[in-house]
């Protein structure tokens, strides 16, 4: 599926299957390759045409302890804010439970290549984006 990865093809495969939740008072669950009727209602509610679910935390899926990752997601939220989008917090968990949540955020209006620039910025494997479809897709950086 992704055969010009470096990245371990079970570690894409989590990726794959991981639950992307979104916090807030309209709370809702991304899954990759399955259409997200919120998604599309949050796109209309903020005005823009794709999104971004990204996490500054565990660098390159390397296991980093709380702290650390705390910092790093507070730089990432305040990097988004100075670029002036509205996001919400999330936190992506595979179902299996067995690899720590990730505190997370759903940047709306944020495009592809500014995606890719602020998770690669943010030392991250990859991050989930949706265009216009509302369909979310795992993008691989590496």
């Amino acid at each position: 599926m992704f055969p010009d990865s470096v990245i371990d093809p079970r570690t894409i495969q989590a990726y794959l299957e991981t639950e992307y939740r979104v916090h807030g008072p309209s709370g809702f669950t991304l899954r990759v390759g399955e259409a997200s009727a919120e998604l599309l209602a949050a796109h209309a509610r903020h005005q823009v045409e794709c999104s971004a679910y990204l996490t500054a935390c565990n660098p390159f899926s390397r296991p980093t302890d709380d702290a650390e990752n705390a910092t790093r997601q507070a730089a990432l939220v305040a990097a988004v804010e100075r670029m002036g989008l509205v996001h919400e917090a999330g936190i992506g968990q595979h179902p299996s439970n067995e690899w720590p949540g990730e505190e997370s955020v759903l940047i709306h209006g944020l495009s592809l290549e500014a995606a890719s620039e602020l998770a690669t910025r943010f030392e991250q494997n990859g991050f989930v984006w949706s265009g216009p479809d509302a369909t979310p897709r795992l993008i691989l950086l590496r």
